[in-house]
């Protein structure tokens, strides 16, 4: 599933479809915003592909291509640039241990110029040293990013991610038509009069955010990260951010 593209509440509908997650009484999920985060999130839940090759090894890839095939395929996208801002809110400015240790400490290191960070996030945000966007936008502008390993889903570009060029997906929905585009797709699916996908949520990243979180960025460096997710803004008909590149 996408990062930062309604992915939680897309992983709460499957659970409540494939009914393999029980709530406390024993009954399975019948309503998605019933189900704890803590299980949402949880990756031991869900079926992945490298969960498919463990159990069916080679065998796996045929039936994967026979998934391909015969299932319904859809994909909901966002503004490359507001993506990039959710990203930065949910994993930077909120405390995050894991984020703060894989990627937060390097980025302070690097950009932020403190030699030795705190070991952890909580002691970080006691002491008052937060990660800026800047850097975080520094981050993924450095080529050493990408030498030493590829980008995080929850930044990675979207095309490279979920691979449209490949895959036949059978529908491209957008998450600033989240609530139009998920019904229709239920109506395909005919699933509509079953379940209903959760509302959208208030604290969403909006689109017109997007010149005050780029304020402290030089267009220089605006231009060099529209060129890094230029194919995502094309390809998924994404008009240019004109006012933030051309100042």
């Amino acid at each position: 599933m996408q990062e930062k593209v309604a992915c939680t509440n897309w992983k709460r509908v499957m659970i409540v479809l494939s009914q393999n997650l029980k709530a406390p009484d024993g009954a399975p999920y019948l309503d998605p915003l019933d189900i704890p985060l803590t299980m949402i999130h949880n990756s031991t839940l869900h079926k992945t592909f490298n969960k498919l090759w463990m159990r069916f090894g080679r065998y796996s890839r045929p039936l994967m291509h026979h998934k391909l095939k015969n299932y319904t395929k859809f994909l909901f996208v966002r503004d490359p640039f507001v993506r990039l801002i959710s990203a930065f809110r949910d994993k930077f400015v909120k405390p995050d241990e894991y984020f703060y240790n894989m990627y937060g400490s390097v980025m302070l290191r690097r950009y932020a110029n403190i030699s030795e960070p705190p070991d952890s996030v909580k002691e970080a945000f006691a002491e008052g040293i937060r990660l800026s966007f800047t850097h975080f936008i520094k981050y993924l502008l450095d080529p050493q990013t990408e030498e030493e390993k590829p980008f995080n889903e929850h930044w990675q570009q979207m095309y490279r991610l979920c691979h449209p060029c490949q895959i036949e997906y059978d529908f491209i929905g957008k998450l600033e038509t989240l609530d139009e585009d998920t019904e229709h797709l239920l109506k395909i699916l005919g699933l509509d009069n079953y379940i209903h996908f959760p509302p959208g949520y208030e604290n969403r990243t909006a689109l017109d955010w997007e010149q005050e979180w780029f304020a402290n960025i030089s267009v220089a460096d605006r231009r060099k990260l529209y060129r890094l997710y230029e194919t995502d803004f094309r390809l998924f008909e994404y008009d240019k951010p004109e006012t933030l590149l051309d100042e």
